[in-house]
């Protein structure tokens, strides 16, 4: 690695440093995530058990929600190992090279999630909106269609993210003050013209979380605004609950995400609490989505109680 002036030319190593200012007590921090990273594992891997196996969860939102639990189990795998080995044995080096591809997949699987919940949020409205035709709208070729469209957008536009890093050459640190390759971490790192770099993630941003969000809300005006021309009060909160806990993932996905997106660009949250938030915001989600689905869902509740039941009954 070259360095001329405290600057580094196209260097192949960076330094994640975990929690700036919490290095003290981040052994300890470790240990929550760590305990949040398996409830997120094992939950979603139950729903991936379940689902399929499970022939009355062959609809439209069960599989979606498998597809969510597929890029849940991915964000803990592409964030927790590398996260955990800077907290607990201070592997802080990883190559330039491995910190793009751990960028690109973080976002991406973001995305995906964002398009899931969206395409979840369609489920609820032609259900609701228009049962009769639920059936023939989300046909399985139209279930597979939206699945590949949401994970093509998500990767060819954050794919765009780590191309335009790689034209940077010059670098004033190479220290990123994250426990994750997170973009805007590694483009304030640059010594150079980062303008469009900012933008394109800006861009990418707006493209995919906030058309989805828009669209989420769109959607939930129309399902309550036909909910609410229920004339039995029964009916009404049977279409209600249908929706309670996607509403659930929903805000918690959203709220976290907009808070971690501007708080780093235009906020100014000590380092310390956006780091600590932006991970939350990643781990915390796919650790609650199989609890709330698994609480509202009889059949996923009978079939979790069936396994641990079985097992326990195995070691006797």
């Amino acid at each position: 690695m070259a360095s001329i002036n405290m600057s580094y030319i196209d260097p192949t190593t960076v330094m994640l440093i975990g929690i700036p200012g919490l290095e003290h007590v981040q052994f300890w921090i470790g240990f929550s995530f760590f305990v949040i990273c398996v409830v997120a594992l094992l939950g979603n891997i139950i729903l991936l058990i379940i689902i399929p196996a499970e022939r009355s969860l062959h609809q439209p939102m069960y599989i979606f929600l498998a597809v969510l639990a597929a890029t849940d189990i991915g964000l803990c795998v592409a964030i927790a190992p590398k996260m955990l080995a800077i907290f607990w044995f201070g592997s802080c080096s990883m190559t330039f090279d491995a910190c793009l591809a751990q960028l690109f997949f973080i976002h991406a699987l973001q995305g995906i999630e964002s398009g899931i919940l969206l395409a979840m949020a369609f489920d609820r409205y032609v259900a609701i909106c228009d049962p009769l035709r639920h059936t023939s709208v989300l046909t399985p070729f139209i279930l597979v269609t939206m699945v590949l469209v949401v994970a093509i957008r998500a990767m060819v536009l954050v794919g765009i993210l780590p191309v335009l890093i790689k034209r940077l050459h010059l670098f004033h640190s190479i220290v990123i003050a994250h426990s994750y390759c997170e973009h805007m971490a590694v483009v304030k790192l640059a010594a150079e013209d980062v303008r469009v770099n900012k933008t394109c993630g800006l861009l990418v941003g707006f493209t995919i979380l906030g058309f989805d969000m828009i669209f989420i809300l769109i959607s939930y005006i129309l399902i309550f605004q036909a909910v609410f021309r229920l004339h039995q009060k029964e009916a009404r909160l049977k279409a209600f609950n249908t929706c309670t806990a996607h509403i659930f993932v929903f805000l918690e996905f959203y709220i976290l995400a907009f808070f971690s997106f501007f708080s780093h660009r235009f906020g100014h949250v000590a380092p310390p609490t956006h780091i600590l938030l932006s991970t939350i915001y990643l781990l915390v989600p796919p650790a609650l989505n199989p609890i709330v689905y698994g609480i509202k869902n009889k059949v996923i509740r009978k079939r979790v109680a069936q396994i641990f039941f079985l097992n326990h009954q195995s070691q006797q």
